[in-house]
């Protein structure tokens, strides 16, 4: 893989290779889903967001202003050494999140909020699993209140939605603004304007 280093989408294919197959498709047909919803057709999505409706205050939701992407989910993310190929690819294919219980490094928590991703964790065990879609409504205020916890809804093909506590750790101002604008590149450029 050394020979893609210079070529992030070349070297995104082998984002979790070895831990997840399957993860790299997955992930671009969520990236085809998202390019999707900014052309103005969320009709796959139409029975999840039927659902997502079903939720207390939730009921006027526009699935047109809702971004979708990838999320990962590990307990300790961050130790290996190839911590920023792993923040880069991950977003190069469709990812918006990581969510685990700690992550390993600073410096590989670092990666994922310079690749405009959110730096999510939760304490309790996961109820969701892979193909399951997990709906966080309010995110902006809720990266305006770091520290605090806030709620997801885990979307379960064929079961009820459930609730599921997230927070982020202390995040300055400068980086809830790079996620914001979708990474630290995007933060640069919007502050030269």
């Amino acid at each position: 893989t050394s020979s893609y280093r210079s070529n992030p989408i070349g070297l995104a294919e082998f984002t979790l290779s070895r831990r997840d197959p399957g993860y790299v498709g997955r992930s671009k047909a969520t990236a085809e889903l998202e390019n999707q919803r900014l052309a103005g057709n969320v009709s796959e999505l139409t029975e999840v967001f039927a659902r997502i409706k079903q939720i207390a205050g939730q009921e006027h939701i526009d699935p047109l202003q809702t971004e979708i992407g990838s999320m990962v989910y590990a307990v300790k993310p961050g130790d290996g050494s190839a911590r920023e190929q792993a923040a880069s690819c991950q977003r190069v294919i469709g990812g918006l999140a990581n969510i685990a219980e700690e992550y390993a490094t600073k410096r590989y928590r670092s990666n994922v909020i310079n690749w405009g991703m959110l730096p999510l964790q939760m304490a309790e065990a996961p109820t969701f699993e892979v193909g399951d879609y997990i709906y966080i409504p309010g995110i902006k205020a809720a990266l305006d209140n770091p520290g605090t916890t806030f709620k997801g809804y885990v979307i379960h093909e064929d079961a009820p939605v459930t609730e599921i506590t997230l927070y982020m750790e202390s995040l300055t101002a400068e980086e809830r603004e790079i996620i914001k604008a979708g990474s630290l590149i995007n933060f640069n450029k919007n502050r030269q304007m």
